[in-house]
């Protein structure tokens, strides 16, 4: 295994050990829940939106590593960003997860892209029946983006 394998092999490990962010919001907030139902992974959060930036997100849910370190690597980079930023990073996010040639974002040569801690997620490519585990956070967190469309 290579040193930077094993460092995106840590970093997973230690977002799912210690989760960041978890729990729920109390107050106005949109909620959404997700399931993976090839494993049953489940993934639920909760973000408080104000004047169109993510102010605060809690996660819960139970799953395998992949999924659990995916919402918390998730959680910790989207508060403080636009709904419009999330939402780009959440394409992004979904762009690097894509198993096509030439779909992947992230230059492996150029540290610190785009995606920071978030492309320690792209190993899981290597295992496609994976990519929906670490996909789970990403799905529940576009379902509650679009509510927080339809109530502006």
């Amino acid at each position: 295994m290579s040193q930077l394998d094993e460092l995106y092999r840590e970093v997973i490990l230690d977002h799912y050990r210690n989760p960041r962010r978890r729990g729920t919001l109390s107050g106005d907030h949109l909620h959404a829940e997700g399931v993976n139902p090839s494993c049953g992974d489940e993934f639920s959060l909760d973000i408080e939106v104000r004047d169109g930036v993510v102010v605060d997100a809690a996660m819960q849910g139970q799953g395998c590593s992949i999924s659990q370190a995916s919402g918390s690597m998730m959680m910790n980079t989207i508060v403080g960003k636009s709904v419009s930023d999330v939402e780009d990073l959440t394409y992004k996010f979904k762009l690097m997860m894509s198993i096509e040639e030439g779909d992947n974002p992230v230059d492996p040569d150029r540290p610190g892209s785009v995606l920071g801690d978030l492309e320690a997620l792209q190993g899981v490519r290597k295992f496609p029946v994976r990519i929906k585990c670490a996909g789970l956070a990403w799905s529940t967190l576009s379902d509650a983006l679009q509510q927080a469309g339809q109530e502006s």
